[in-house]
């Protein structure tokens, strides 16, 4: 669905997006993590035509998205950080008043119009006037005025942002109805956990370029981020802190591995391992004589991960790119 290929933004000798590459595949909810700066809302801008690059490829669903940006805004709906509403419209008036930008007669927007405001749950607010809305309200209703025309990728920059929890879950529901419905959906946002339940996949930009993409599994499993296997046990006739030291000796003799840690008497080992390499290692244990009762490979989360990756999210930066 989307292709970025090289793709460059600068500001003056200030670089954005530093030859940036990424693919999102049809039927994905893309999740966007980075820093302030890195450069999500200006690859957004890009994609929907809003910004022009420096240089570089974009191709959505086959078309040129730099070339023909005209045509290319027909299959995009954007939700912007900052939405606007002109509170003096009802929601009906406010969601044909954007349709007609499409070209659309009433009726065409009155069927789409329906159908997405009761995806949305406002189907009872038509006749309401947009500044009697709550927050959320007016944050679902710029959902589905980005959704009147169809598209068949909706791009949504900081969505959640300062929404309460329910609006927040509202919110997910609403993009994982959207997916089985068919669309891609971008999606850039600060709440990782949030992210990391919703996404297909993510991809972690950090100084105008992506530095991991994939599942979310993929990133936080893959072979650079593996979290440490912590071990703890004991062997007959020595105390704990020389069962340890004979634990991580078995450990390096037989398997290869980055580095070794003991902390309180429990031994974390950090090796890029799958399952039954993981197993493989406790067998060995247990075949040299140490009594294991305690062997698990930690989980990390996406936002601990986001921070390693990109060396933590507060660096100064100002600039919302």
């Amino acid at each position: 669905m989307v292709d970025i290929e090289e793709l460059t933004k600068r500001y003056g000798k200030f670089v954005a997006l530093d030859h940036m590459n990424l693919h999102i595949d049809k039927g994905e909810i893309f999740g966007f993590v980075g820093p302030n700066g890195a450069g999500k809302t200006t690859t957004m801008r890009i994609m929907c035509g809003l910004l022009k690059a420096t240089s570089g490829k974009v191709t959505i669903d086959g078309v040129d998205a730099l070339g023909r940006p005209a045509d290319v805004k027909r299959k995009i709906g954007y939700v912007p950080d900052f939405f606007g509403v002109y509170d003096n419209l009802k929601v009906m008036e406010y969601m044909d008043f954007y349709g007609s930008m499409y070209g659309m007669s009433k009726r065409e927007v009155e069927k789409v119009a329906d159908k997405y405001l009761e995806l949305v749950a406002l189907q009872d607010k038509k006749d309401e006037f947009v500044d009697s809305l709550s927050r959320g309200m007016k944050q679902r209703l710029c959902v589905a005025r980005a959704l009147i025309h169809d598209p068949e990728l909706l791009v949504l920059d900081e969505p959640s942002s300062g929404l309460d929890p329910r609006s927040r879950h509202d919110m997910k529901n609403i993009l994982r109805d959207l997916k089985e419905m068919g669309k891609t959906i971008v999606i850039s946002s600060h709440i990782l956990p949030e992210l990391s339940e919703m996404c297909t996949s993510i991809g972690v930009i950090d100084h105008g370029k992506i530095v991991a993409s994939g599942s979310v599994d993929e990133i936080v499993n893959g072979d650079k981020n593996m979290p440490p296997v912590r071990i703890k046990g004991y062997m007959l006739g020595l105390d704990a802190e020389a069962s340890a030291n004979r634990i991580s000796v078995i450990v390096k003799e037989r398997f290869n591995v980055d580095r070794i840690s003991i902390q309180d008497g429990e031994i974390l080992v950090y090796y890029s391992g799958t399952r039954e390499s993981d197993a493989e290692l406790l067998r060995s244990l247990v075949d040299n004589g140490v009594h294991v009762h305690q062997f698990f490979r930690e989980k990390e989360d996406l936002e601990s991960l986001f921070l390693k990756i990109t060396g933590g999210e507060n660096r100064g930066a100002k600039n919302n790119y």
